[in-house]
């Protein structure tokens, strides 16, 4: 019997997508955020050499190393967010799912209300579910063969139990990236409103064709407003190191950081010590990452071409629109999977928009594998017909 807080809760597809595919060689794995592309180098030494130390495998410091913080703290300004107190205003966790809880569990009450996009990261959405706040979806659009964030919706969408706007940019799955414009809206509602803004800022780094980095945290009137979610599992690859902070300014950081021991606990500090080496890492590190991602973006572009895709201008992943073709998410998902496509179906990722589409995770296959995507997906489209 299950308890109530999970009634609407379901479960990822993902795990599901990825068990059926198995270790066949020779199927395309775009159903899961993974990536083949290594960390920094100077990262992974720093945590080998660290395995060894005394005071790194120990309970403590519960809420994460200073020197950690002030890494993490130093790392937000060079993306162009404000300055912190790393050692006053920031948690380390363990990874951007713990970061993410935390943070909602300070930030709402039981039946508080949460604006989301849709469609979104399934992981923001449930967790939002599970800490009992209720999400209130706001569609993101297609306008010129790009995402879209629907402003007039976003503004009728808050109610006098919002508390806060939950946005993560480069946005998982869509690769949508708000622009100034969208920023200044979203902004101009927290102020308005007086909401906070819960951001994961885990792609934040990982834009195309030249985008320029945008922190909503630096707006005029969002420093402390803005609570900010972020791990290296993504810009520096570390997936399974299993790090994340959250920016809480001011008095906020004392709740985030009891919450944080009775959740999360203790990070790895051998980790924390890798990481930080890896925020040290100059820009070109990401910038290269960045350019072979965006090959192989442009590669799954090419080989969908035709087909109802929108341009992804940031992130790891791209939407097909298989109900504009008449078909449904789940069935296209089996059927990729029998062409030796494992892509994972939208159903839960958020609402309408959500369950038209089918994921494709672009950053774990390199150039030369994705150039069959087009012939397998073709075929798998005409079978579901």
């Amino acid at each position: 019997m299950s308890v109530r807080r999970l009634g609407q809760i379901p479960g990822f597809n993902i795990d599901r997508v990825a068990a059926a595919a198995g270790t066949d060689p020779d199927i395309l794995r775009m159903e899961n955020l993974d990536t083949d592309i290594p960390p920094p180098e100077a990262a992974m030494e720093a945590t080998r050499a660290a395995i060894g130390e005394d005071e790194a495998n120990s309970w403590l410091p519960f809420t994460g190393r200073d020197d950690l913080k002030d890494a993490v703290a130093a790392y937000i300004e060079r993306h162009g967010g404000p300055r912190y107190d790393g050692r006053r205003e920031i948690v380390i966790t363990c990874g951007e799912g713990d970061a993410m809880l935390d943070a909602l569990f300070c930030l709402t009450d039981p039946g508080d209300e949460v604006i989301l996009t849709d469609p979104t990261y399934a992981g923001m959405l449930n967790r939002v579910r599970l800490v009992g706040a209720t999400p209130r979806l706001v569609p993101l659009q297609v306008i010129d063969g790009e995402w879209r964030l629907d402003l007039e919706a976003l503004r009728a969408a808050v109610s006098d139990h919002t508390r806060v706007v939950f946005i993560n940019n480069a946005s998982f799955p869509s690769g949508w990236v708000a622009s100034d414009a969208e920023w200044g809206a979203i902004a101009s509602v927290c102020r308005d409103r007086d909401l906070r803004l819960l951001y994961w800022g885990g792609f934040e780094g990982v834009l195309f064709d030249g985008r320029p980095i945008r922190h909503p945290a630096a707006l005029a009137g969002m420093r402390d407003r803005t609570v900010t979610v972020g791990s290296p599992t993504l810009e520096q690859r570390m997936i399974a190191w299993r790090i994340g902070w959250v920016v809480a300014p001011g008095d906020l950081v004392s709740d985030v950081s009891r919450v944080h021991i009775y959740n999360g606990l203790v990070p790895s500090g051998f980790n924390q010590i890798g990481t930080r080496v890896a925020l040290g890492v100059g820009d070109e590190d990401l910038a290269a990452a960045n350019a072979e991602w965006q090959r192989r973006r442009d590669e799954t572009l090419k080989q969908l071409a035709g087909l109802p895709v929108v341009r992804p201008a940031g992130g790891w992943s791209l939407l097909l629109d298989v109900a504009a073709l008449g078909l449904d998410c789940m069935d296209v998902s089996a059927r990729l999977l029998e062409q030796k496509v494992a892509a994972t179906p939208m159903r839960g990722w958020g609402d309408q928009v959500a369950n038209r589409h089918v994921r494709f995770v672009f950053s774990n296959e390199p150039v030369g594998r994705l150039a069959a995507l087009g012939e397998r997906v073709h075929r798998a489209l005409a079978r579901a017909k």
